[in-house]
C-alpha cells in the first residue's frame, strides 16, 4: 500500500507506506480549531508508517500545554495540517483531507461527539462514542 499527500502550497509531500488501521470523524474542540471545520477525518497508519518526500524541515508543530494525545503540525507556509506521531499510542495520524489518494477506507466512527460544533448535525449512520473509543486510547502507565 502506498498513497501520497501534501500540503496545499506544495512545500510539504507524504508517503504513506503501511495500511490504515482505522479511520474516524474527531469532532473535539481542538480538531475542530485546528481544521477550521466541524470535524477532521483522521487516518491512523502503524508504527513509521509515514515518510516525508519533502519539505519536513517546513513543518511546524503546537502543542497545547494541557494536551496529552494532541499536536497539531502543520506547513509553516500555507497552514495546511499534516501527518504527525502519536507517541504514546505508536501511530501516525494522517489528516484525510491532505491525502492525494484514494486511502482505500472510511472514517468507521465519529468520536468525541459530546463537543462537537452545536451548529453541526452528525448525518450519517456511523457509531458515535462521547470521547475516544476504547481502540485508540492508550495503553495504561
Amino acid at each position: 500500500m502506498s498513497m501520497t499527500g501534501s500540503c496545499l502550497c506544495g512545500a510539504v509531500r507524504y508517503e504513506v507506506t503501511q495500511d490504515p488501521v482505522w479511520a474516524h470523524n474527531c469532532h473535539c474542540s481542538r480538531c475542530r480549531k485546528t481544521r477550521g471545520s466541524a470535524f477532521a477525518s483522521n487516518l491512523f497508519v502503524a508504527g513509521d508508517g509515514v515518510r516525508f518526500l519533502q519539505g519536513e524541515d517546513q513543518l511546524q508543530s503546537y502543542k497545547p500545554a494541557d494536551a496529552e494525545r494532541f499536536t497539531h503540525v502543520f506547513c509553516r507556509h500555507c497552514g495546511s495540517t499534516m501527518p504527525w506521531r502519536d507517541e504514546r499510542r505508536g501511530m501516525v495520524v494522517v489528516p484525510m483531507g491532505s491525502l492525494d489518494d484514494d486511502p482505500g477506507i472510511t472514517p468507521r466512527a465519529n468520536i468525541f461527539v459530546e463537543s462537537k460544533a452545536p451548529w453541526f448535525m452528525i448525518t450519517d449512520d456511523l457509531p458515535q462514542t462521547e470521547g475516544a473509543p476504547g481502540s485508540l486510547r492508550p495503553p495504561p502507565g
